[in-house]
């Protein structure tokens, strides 16, 4: 797919369908012209965020027109979008013809026919970079959440980790954990090097680590304050990534000599990146 990347389109995906709605994510955020910022699956989570000031963080919206069992509840939405000032453009995403003449109707910029092809959805986000030629709204990034038939928001740098799950994510906050609809493969592309993955169902917060252990298993405690006092969750390291992991986390401290890190041994109990004197014992050089 195209590699422009000097600006890319702040894209909401409200689809309805788990499969639709991953597919449809990573096209998005694998075309380079477009950075999915959140998803969600019913016309409540969308008028959440869409009819609030949240509207101002997306540059487009797609939009699944059949949601909530075969309603047509994504045109109502589609509707009252259209009637707020400062809304983002809209593409309207269905799996039949018959909507296209009332898509175009409300004014949308749009219309994706399922299923999503790479090619026309490369298409469509290149047709909306020529509409608005200033894609990337200065609002920050922020992550959209499930709490019971709510909606939460966190900025990214209140994530401590996000945690996958067979088809659910669940994200990790001091406030406590909640289900997202993104993939760790979305999240991923979309934030960057803002968190690492450390395990194949598992991103951390670098940011937010607070211990490193290495009895047994690599695990790494990620929160607030160290793990016999403070909040947070314990994150498994792929045995594969538990050098690189170690790496990264020691690439901006000071306190321990180049060889002196922990050892891959059981006696070898724990590191607390960026203090001086961390505990356990040393490979010595």
């Amino acid at each position: 797919m195209s590699t422009e990347s000097d600006a890319k389109l702040r894209t909401l995906v409200v689809e309805d369908e788990w499969a639709a709605r991953d597919y449809l994510v990573e096209l998005l955020d694998g075309s380079n012209l477009a950075q999915v910022a959140g998803a969600v699956s019913s016309a409540e989570e969308a008028r959440q965020i869409l009819l609030g000031e949240g509207r101002h963080a997306f540059d487009v919206v797609f939009l699944d027109v059949r949601l909530s069992g075969g309603r047509n509840e994504g045109l109502d939405v589609a509707r009252e979008l259209a009637a707020l000032p400062g809304a983002p453009l809209l593409v309207l995403a269905t799996a039949f013809h018959t909507h296209a003449l009332q898509a175009y109707d409300l004014g949308v910029s749009d219309y994706l026919l399922k299923p999503f092809t790479e090619q026309r959805v490369e298409q469509c986000l290149k047709r909306l970079r020529a509409r608005d030629p200033r894609p990337g709204r200065a609002s920050p990034l922020r992550i959209a959440a499930r709490r019971n038939k709510g909606l939460v928001l966190f900025d990214r740098d209140e994530v401590w980790a996000f945690e996958a799950a067979e088809r659910l994510t669940q994200v990790h906050t001091s406030h406590g954990a909640f289900d997202i609809d993104l993939s760790l493969a979305a999240i991923e592309s979309s934030f960057g090097r803002s968190f690492a993955r450390v395990h194949r169902n598992w991103l951390i917060n670098v940011a937010h680590v607070k211990e490193l252990t290495r009895e047994g298993e690599t695990r790494v405690w990620v929160g607030d304050g160290l793990a016999a006092h403070g909040r947070g969750v314990h994150v498994p390291v792929a045995r594969e990534r538990a050098q690189q992991v170690l790496d990264l986390l020691l690439a901006n401290t000071a306190g321990l000599r180049r060889g002196n890190e922990p050892t891959r041994s059981r006696h070898c109990e724990e590191v607390t990146p960026g203090t001086r004197g961390a505990r356990g014992r040393w490979r010595r050089s």
